[in-house]
């Protein structure tokens, strides 16, 4: 407790100078974390471009065969993918290398999310009052989370049902699909790093509902609005076709009425804290 305070004491101590140093520490130490997951990512080639980025453009990755399970087991040929009509290119001289690198950074900024935001919070979380950093424990933990499996969501779910659908869409069979390998991996990482941020859906639904600017009761007012909007985020960040725009609207929406059971979940805690307050009150 001595401890909590004096790092309080210290913390209201510090001119604007002091925290934009320990601002800058937070930061570097990021940007060292970051870097050192992307070179790994850079030396380890064959599993990370070969195996992770190359993965959903290959017929025996795993979302295509539990599909192609799961049509055996339901009678249903439909649902299993087994051809991708689409070869990869490089047509540029720079295209291998430049995406070589940008898929390390990719990966490194993708595996080290959690102690960046760890790093952010840490210089946040001072500034914070101790009912908000109780109110706020766990932060990390469910941040993290869910942008991990936002990230999974689209890596394993939204990617390959998009390349499939790209990938069997056809003018006129004389065409044939030559993608590109910078086109290849700008629309896997749009897809993974969309659906990451997107699932922090809950966690903004949170802190707003903790501030008071938003409550269950305007979440449900505004349900029809928030479908519609949605719907048109989910078409800006994914390719055109109604497939992959269903695929993250879809988890998007459960996550807005999870939104809504947490802020009708804090608005019962807060009633009976006023409730408990009131009580004591009347007692003095």
């Amino acid at each position: 407790m001595a401890l909590d305070q004096y790092k309080e004491e210290k913390e209201e101590g510090m001119s604007f100078l002091d925290h934009l140093e320990a601002l800058r520490w937070h930061l570097f130490r990021s940007v060292a974390v970051i870097l050192i997951f992307s070179v790994v990512a850079f030396i380890a080639k064959d599993i990370v471009f070969g195996v992770i980025i190359l993965g959903p453009s290959k017929i025996d990755f795993l979302t295509y065969r539990m599909l192609c399970e799961l049509s055996s087991y339901l009678q249903l040929p439909a649902l299993c993918i087994d051809n991708l009509p689409f070869t990869i290119q490089s047509r540029q001289m720079t295209g291998q290398f430049s995406m070589h690198m940008t898929s390390s950074i990719v990966v490194g900024l993708v595996a080290a999310f959690p102690y960046v935001f760890w790093e952010i919070w840490k210089f946040i979380s001072p500034g914070l009052y101790e009912k908000e950093r109780r109110a706020a424990r766990g932060a990390v933990f469910f941040v993290s989370s869910l942008f991990l499996s936002g990230a999974l969501f689209g890596y394993y779910v939204l990617t390959p049902m998009s390349i499939n659908f790209l990938a069997n869409y056809q003018l006129d069979p004389s065409i044939t699909n030559e993608f590109d390998v910078t086109s290849y991996v700008s629309t896997l990482t749009m897809l993974v790093l969309a659906s990451a941020v997107m699932f922090q859906l809950p966690v903004v639904v949170y802190f707003l509902s903790m501030s008071g600017i938003v409550t269950s009761k305007m979440l449900k007012s505004y349900r029809r609005h928030s479908i519609v909007i949605i719907l048109i985020v989910s078409a800006l960040i994914t390719p055109p076709d109604v497939v992959s725009q269903l695929l993250i609207a879809m988890p998007i929406l459960v996550l807005y009425e999870a939104g809504i059971i947490i802020a009708k979940r804090l608005e019962k805690q807060r009633e009976l804290k006023e409730a408990e307050f009131e009580k004591n009150r009347r007692a003095e």
